[in-house]
Parts: structure tokens; C-alpha cells; sequence
């Protein structure tokens, strides 16, 4: 029992980690909570959702290309219309616009596909395994395994591309990048890009795992990312990483074994921990790709 609980733990991690990926991306290039990061990952879900549906029968992965595509566009706009005229004169002119548009896009999320929850069609077929006692389906396998995929191509572009090292020079210092030749504006546009890309994945394969998905979705998946993203250390990519991991176990495990109800509240008791003793996170706050 223990054992099948941190499977699920770990699936439910996977969609936090890729999350509080791009959370970490962005706070390292910018210095910046971007609140409406949440709401891109619902937005992935059901641009996912609606390329299914139109064209019946496609392919899962080009649902989740469509919506990384999609979102990718949206995070775009989001950078060009919500931060970047925002003067950084005032420290919380970008966090209050970042909220602002989370409002936005969830309202248009509403208008364009309302309200209620929608079924994920299932665009694989289930197949159940039962491997030494536990049971794992082929829908916990594909989630998984593309998630962990998508991180490590991820560290790949920011440890080894020419665009990865913009990103983290930019991350250590914009004054200092721009002296070196990088073109600040243009990365961070970019950054902005590549995070929501993998929140549109994420919210693609949060679909498919729960076969449901709604307007209000991102909301607690943004809470749940911004813990990961603190508990990693702020612009540490490898600590959000774990991070996710280890807070999609602790609510799995506080679920079955204390109840449901209790299972956001170990999330803020977690929040509220780290930023009284360990500020830094469990693996230190470091420079984007360190």
C-alpha cells in the first residue's frame, strides 16, 4: 500500500516539477513570481483538450506539441503585454500585473470553454500492470516518462545551448550580459516562451492522467509549483525538480493515510516551514543552470 502511494506520489510530482520549472526559470532571469504561470498550464490543458476533439483520433504527442505551441504563444503575450511595460521602479508593479492577467486568462478560459469540468478523452488505450503487488497503468508510465523527458532535454538546452548560456548569464546579471553581447530583451522573451511551453505540456498530461480538466485548475497547481519552486531553492532547476517530486508524495501519502481534506493543508504547513527556516530551500538558491 505504501509502496503503490509514492507511485501515485510520483505522478502527481511530475506535474508540479515541470511547473515549478518554469516558475524557476523566470524568477532566475527576472527576479519575478509569475502568478499567471498557473493559468498557462490550464490553458495547455485544453488547447490539448480541443486539438483531440477536432481532429479525432491524433496522435497524444501532437496534442501536446499544438498545446506547448499554444501556450508557448501565450506566455509571450503575457511577457509583452503584462511585464514588460511594467516599470521595475516599483518592485510590485510586475507581481500585481502578473495577478492581473491571471484573472484575465481565466475569465477568457471561461468565455471561450466555460465553466464546468470537461472530460480528457482517453487518446490511449489503458492498459493495467501488475508488477510485484502494484498497479500501474500505461497512462502513470506515458505521464511519467514524458515528464522526465521533457526535464532532462530541458537541462540539456540550458546546460549545453548557446541560447541556455544567454539564459543564465542573464540570470546572473543583466547589466553584465548585455556588456558580454547577450541580447537581454530577446532572452527573456524566450525564457518566458520555453516555461510556458512546458506548463502547456504539463497541463496536457494532467489531462490525460485525470481524464477531467477545468478553468480553475491552475490555481492550486500554481500554489503547489510556488511551494516546489521554494523548497527547491529559488532558481535552482534541479532543486524544483525534486521538489515536485517530493510534494506530489507528501500530499499522495498525507491523502491516504490522514484524509483528503488534510492534503492542502501539509502543502501551506510545507510553504510555511521553509520560508521560517530554510528561506534558501532544501538545495540552495543558485543562478539558473548552475
Amino acid at each position: 500500500m505504501f509502496t503503490q502511494q509514492l507511485i501515485n506520489g510520483l505522478m502527481l510530482g511530475a506535474s508540479y516539477a515541470l511547473v515549478a520549472i518554469g516558475y524557476t526559470l523566470i524568477f532566475g532571469v527576472l527576479r519575478l513570481l509569475h502568478f499567471a504561470h498557473g493559468e498557462v498550464f490550464m490553458m495547455g490543458a485544453f488547447i490539448g483538450l480541443h486539438i483531440v476533439l477536432a481532429w479525432s483520433g491524433v496522435n497524444i504527442y501532437i496534442a501536446i506539441v499544438g498545446a506547448m505551441l499554444g501556450t508557448g504563444v501565450v506566455g509571450l503575450l503575457v511577457a509583452l503585454i503584462a511585464v514588460r511595460p511594467v516599470s521595475n521602479k516599483y518592485p510590485l508593479a510586475p507581481l500585481i500585473s502578473t495577478i492581473g492577467a491571471t484573472l484575465v486568462i481565466q475569465n477568457l478560459a471561461i468565455t471561450l470553454f466555460g465553466g464546468e469540468n470537461q472530460g480528457f478523452p482517453e487518446t490511449m488505450d489503458p492498459v493495467i500492470y501488475n508488477i510485484a503487488g502494484l498497479t500501474i497503468s500505461s497512462v502513470q508510465i506515458f505521464t511519467l516518462v514524458m515528464s522526465i523527458v521533457f526535464m532532462v532535454v530541458l537541462w540539456l538546452f540550458i546546460d549545453r545551448s548557446k541560447m541556455g548560456r544567454a539564459i543564465r548569464a542573464v540570470a546572473e546579471s543583466h547589466e553584465t550580459a548585455a556588456l558580454l553581447g547577450v541580447n537581454v530583451g530577446r532572452t527573456v522573451l524566450f525564457t518566458f516562451v520555453v516555461a510556458s511551453c512546458l506548463a502547456g505540456a504539463a497541463g496536457v498530461l494532467d489531462g490525460i492522467k485525470n481524464s477531467a480538466i477545468s478553468p480553475f485548475m491552475g490555481l492550486e497547481v500554481a500554489v503547489a509549483a510556488l511551494v516546489c519552486m521554494l523548497l527547491g531553492g529559488l532558481g535552482n532547476i534541479m532543486g524544483a525538480m525534486v521538489a515536485g517530486f517530493i510534494l506530489g508524495m507528501v500530499e499522495i501519502l498525507s491523502a491516504a493515510y490522514l484524509g483528503t481534506s488534510l492534503r492542502d493543508l501539509f502543502t501551506f504547513v510545507i510553504l510555511i516551514l521553509i520560508l521560517l527556516y530554510k528561506p534558501t530551500g532544501l538545495f540552495g538558491t543558485r543562478v539558473v543552470g548552475d
